[in-house]
């Protein structure tokens, strides 16, 4: 790694733990009704809805509301693709969106993933943009958050039947948490070149370098012409800059950045363009981009410290944020030292990598040359390590080791932060799991924050970690054996086959990067993924609501001798351990086919 690529990793870490530290206490006032301004207005409104924010409910109830609640949301971003030709705010003209590729966006969107098989600015119109996609933004951000608090909850309750108000928890998640953050960061946003208005499409004249001939000249001074009359023209190689008059470009227009601030911030990743954070109408500068990766991480690693706020203890926020941090690191730096390595194939030619004099040598192809391999390898592994899925390069381009780092952070389960509420929940799954292997090397029954994790509990978590291996390993080899599914694989061979694999590993896991490479707007496709993500949503918040259930009517018990500290260096460990070994495990030969073999063919030929 060079010098400015360790400069920006320990930069965004100090910054983000600045970030996190007083937004983890505004969170924490919000989500427990402690914001007086905000009680006052959530009176009437609940009033209104017929909420009664003093009956909790348990926890079948909860995740009852949350599967209503987004199957609803399913409906109408649905309809409003179907719709859309006939509705306002359609400058372009936009048609119908086709019913498979409507169908999987609807999930897609609803469940946090924002898979997109289909080019922004030219399918979908303002209207969709905004009341269909974004606002799911906001919901499904929320529904992470409320499900993670809800599961602390359950750490902090005892004898306790309720885990909470569905409807509460989310209106406070998206009226005074989302929203207001939103509103200043699209501001930010505006201010540093982002697109924010209701244009139509504009047409703008072209300028583009040419280079300036002249006709050569004979001895007699005069054009020397071919044997069809014309003049020979010579190349001076002197370039220069002129109007074409008549060559025109399009140029997207859109409210593009307060859909972008929820993108990031909820960690939604779906561009408004088809190059998403690429495009720089919507990341146009290196400020734009590193206030974005923050952006990414800032609730996620706030909710870390939430969690050590609601059970009376900071130590154990620490304690999960210490182990999310240690292994981004190592991430991030092999993501960065792959990309910085470039292609051996090329190396060996004498061919030079370097972007320009002062971008040091490595792997560019899929790069943008504004932003360097640094900051592209820091922002792929922050994409993935959270469920956002927003990119400024083409991990198809990336080398076959650098192209893993995404990959397996995805298939961790994305708790390296993860998603907003969804990679603290998933990391105190493996919490629990943690505690667990612990209890069963002493021979006592494993504890964790005063609650005895029991049979029923290890159920769950068992449900909650081997539901998305399943989902991803069985969509790709069904994939891989139907001929709709190989026929948009772009690249035969390992890479191929790491092309599908992503495309599942993302889906599953919510996350919504695409890999490149592979032509997944078919029926096959949209289906096969759309019901990846549903279940990959929901098929892990169900049994974390009934553990939170569980939790909170357990009593809690006092900490002994023989009691397993959850703090500090050792848990951080054992902890990383257990989502290194069992998160990762079930993909092992998986990965084996895919950028193991592909780097070995690669470097072996070099």
């Amino acid at each position: 790694m060079t010098p400015s690529a360790w400069f920006l990793l320990v930069a965004f870490m100090v910054v983000l733990v600045a970030i996190a530290w007083p937004l983890a206490r505004m969170i924490d006032a919000v989500m427990a009704g402690r914001f007086a301004l905000g009680r006052k207005v959530e009176t009437p409104l609940f009033r209104l809805a017929g909420i009664r924010p003093e009956h909790e409910s348990g926890w079948l109830r909860y995740a009852t509301g949350l599967l209503i609640f987004n199957g609803l949301g399913v409906v109408a971003v649905y309809a409003l693709q179907r719709l859309q030709g006939v509705l306002p705010l359609n400058p372009q003209a936009m048609g119908a969106v086709t019913p498979d590729s409507a169908f999987n966006t609807a999930i897609s969107f609803v469940t946090n993933t924002n898979w997109q098989g289909y080019g922004g600015e030219t399918t979908m119109s303002y209207l969709t943009q905004m009341l269909g996609l974004t606002v799911q933004n906001f919901l499904s951000a929320a529904t992470g958050i409320v499900v993670v608090i809800a599961l602390v909850r359950g750490f902090a309750r005892h004898s306790a039947s309720a885990i909470g108000n569905v409807w509460v928890d989310l209106t406070r998640a998206t009226l005074w948490v989302l929203l207001p953050l939103c509103f200043v960061f699209a501001l930010v946003l505006t201010s540093l070149g982002v697109v924010q208005n209701f244009s139509s499409y504009t047409d703008v004249k072209t300028v583009e370098p040419v280079t300036w001939q002249e006709p050569q000249l004979g001895a007699d001074g005069q054009p020397v012409k071919d044997d069809k009359g014309q003049p020979v023209m010579v190349d001076k190689g002197q370039p220069v800059m002129v109007d074409k008059s008549g060559e025109t470009q399009t140029l997207a227009m859109g409210p593009v950045a307060s859909q972008l601030a929820i993108k990031m911030l909820g960690t939604n990743g779906g561009g408004f363009f088809n190059a998403n954070s690429a495009h720089p109408f919507e990341n146009p500068t290196p400020l734009s981009n590193f206030l974005q990766m923050l952006s990414i991480f800032a609730i996620p690693a706030a909710l870390c410290f939430v969690f050590g706020r609601m059970v009376g203890d900071q130590r154990q926020g620490w304690t999960v944020y210490a182990a999310m941090a240690v292994m981004f690191v190592v991430f991030a730096i092999g993501a960065m030292t792959f990309e910085q390595q470039g292609n051996p194939q090329f190396t060996a030619l004498g061919v030079d990598q370097a972007a320009s004099a002062t971008q040091p040598g490595g792997n560019m192809e899929g790069k943008e040359a504004r932003f360097g391999i640094a900051a592209t390898g820091l922002f792929a592994t922050i994409t993935t390590a959270a469920s956002c899925g927003a990119i400024i390069s083409w991990h198809d381009s990336f080398t076959p080791l650098g192209g893993g780092v995404p990959l397996v952070l995805m298939q961790l389960g994305e708790v390296v932060f993860g998603g907003v509420g969804a990679g603290l929940y998933g990391m105190l799954v493996f919490a629990i799991l943690a505690v667990f292997i612990a209890g069963l090397m002493i021979g006592r029954t494993p504890e964790y924050l005063g609650k005895k994790i029991e049979a029923y509990e290890m159920k769950m978590v068992s449900i909650a970690i081997l539901v998305t291996p399943l989902l991803v390993l069985l969509g790709t080899a069904v994939a891989v054996m139907a001929d709709a599914g190989r026929v948009g694989v772009a690249n035969p061979g390992a890479h191929g086959f790491s092309e599908i694999l992503y495309a599942f590993s993302s889906a599953g896991n919510n996350n919504g990067s695409a890999f490149g490479g592979l032509s997944a707007n078919t029926p096959f496709y949209n289906v096969m993924l759309a019901i990846a993500m549903w279940f990959g949503r929901f098929g892990v918040i169900v049994p974390v609501l009934a553990i939170a259930g569980s939790l909170a009517a357990k009593k809690r018990i006092g900490a002994t001798e023989g009691t397993l500290p959850t703090h500090g260096p050792l848990f951080v460990s054992l902890l990383i351990g257990s989502v290194l070994l069992i998160g990762l495990l079930n993909y092992v030969p998986a990965l084996a086919l895919g950028p193991v073999v592909e780097h070995l063919v690669l470097w072996s030929h070099s």
